[in-house]
C-alpha cells in the first residue's frame, strides 16, 4: 500500500538584477515574492559574496545613530507581496588593482534567505551562485574619479579621469582628443600624447572644461587613440553636471 504523498510547494519566488558601475562596483537587486497564502516573517536575507568581493547591505537607514531596516520594525511579507533588497559589492584591494582580472569576473555570490511561517515553522533557501554579464569595456576603460555636482555657466571647472589598459598582454601608446559638443567646451590642446600605458595599469588625468548651456549637461567628446593599432575609442555621456547661472548662485 502506497503512503500519502506530500507535495512541497516553493514558498518564495526570487529574481535578481545586476548593475555594473563604472568604479568596478556591482549592485545586486534581489526581488523576493511570497507566493504562499499566508504572511511570512523574513528573518534573514543576506548575500554571501564570492572570494573576490566584499559586500555592503543597503537595506538600512541611519536614524539617531542606529541602523533601522528600510522595511520597518515588522518584517512580515504578506501573500503575493514583493520586497526588494539591495547590495553593493566592491572588489577586494588585491583584485581591484588588476583591471583585467576583475573585469571578467562573472560569479558574484549567493543569497541566503531564512524565514518563518505564521505557524512558527522555519524555512531556508540558498540560491546557486549568482552570475552577472561581464561589462564590455573593450581594451581601454575611461572612468570618472572626480567632478563637481554644480558649476557656473561659462566658467571653467576641473574633472579627474582614470584611464585603464584592460589588456593583460599589450602595451598601448595613447593620444587624447577632446571634441566640443553643443554645450560642452574643452580647455587645452587636443591631440595630446599620453605616452605608453602598460597592461593592467592605469593613469590619472586632470581635465578642464566649461558649459555654455544651463541645466543638466552631459560630459561628452573624449577620444582615445591607440597609435600602435590605429584604433580609436569614443567616450560620450561620461557623467552629468548641473550648470547654473552665476547670478542664481549669488542670490542663494
Amino acid at each position: 500500500m502506497l503512503g500519502k504523498v506530500h507535495v512541497v510547494l516553493k514558498p518564495l519566488d526570487v529574481k535578481t538584477k545586476f548593475y555594473n558601475a563604472e568604479t568596478d562596483e556591482v549592485f545586486l537587486e534581489a526581488q523576493i515574492q511570497n507566493i504562499t497564502t499566508s504572511p511570512m516573517f523574513m528573518e534573514k536575507v543576506s548575500l554571501e559574496p564570492s572570494i573576490m568581493y566584499n559586500v555592503a547591505e543597503l537595506n538600512t537607514v541611519n536614524k539617531t545613530g542606529e541602523s533601522v531596516s528600510t522595511f520597518g520594525l515588522r518584517t512580515y511579507l504578506q501573500p503575493l507581496d514583493t520586497r526588494q533588497y539591495l547590495y553593493c559589492l566592491k572588489p577586494k584591494q588585491e583584485f581591484a588593482e588588476k583591471a583585467g582580472v576583475i573585469k571578467g569576473v562573472t560569479v558574484i555570490g549567493k543569497l541566503d534567505i531564512v524565514w518563518k511561517t505564521n505557524l512558527g515553522e522555519r524555512g531556508r533557501l540558498q540560491t546557486s551562485q549568482l552570475q552577472r554579464m561581464a561589462p564590455g569595456y573593450g581594451d581601454v576603460r575611461l572612468s570618472l574619479e572626480t567632478i563637481p555636482d554644480t558649476v557656473n555657466l561659462e566658467e571653467p571647472f576641473d574633472i579627474t579621469c582614470k584611464i585603464t589598459n584592460c589588456s593583460s598582454e599589450r602595451t598601448m601608446d595613447l593620444v587624447l582628443e577632446m571634441c566640443n559638443t553643443n554645450s560642452i567646451h574643452w580647455c587645452g590642446v587636443s591631440g595630446r600624447q599620453l605616452g605608453k600605458l602598460h597592461p593592467s595599469s592605469s593613469l590619472h588625468l586632470a581635465l578642464t572644461l566649461l558649459s555654455s548651456v544651463q541645466g543638466l549637461q552631459s560630459v561628452s567628446g573624449l577620444r582615445l587613440t591607440d597609435t600602435f593599432l590605429k584604433r580609436t575609442y569614443e567616450y560620450d555621456d561620461i557623467a552629468q553636471v548641473c550648470v547654473i547661472s552665476s547670478k542664481v548662485k549669488e542670490e542663494c
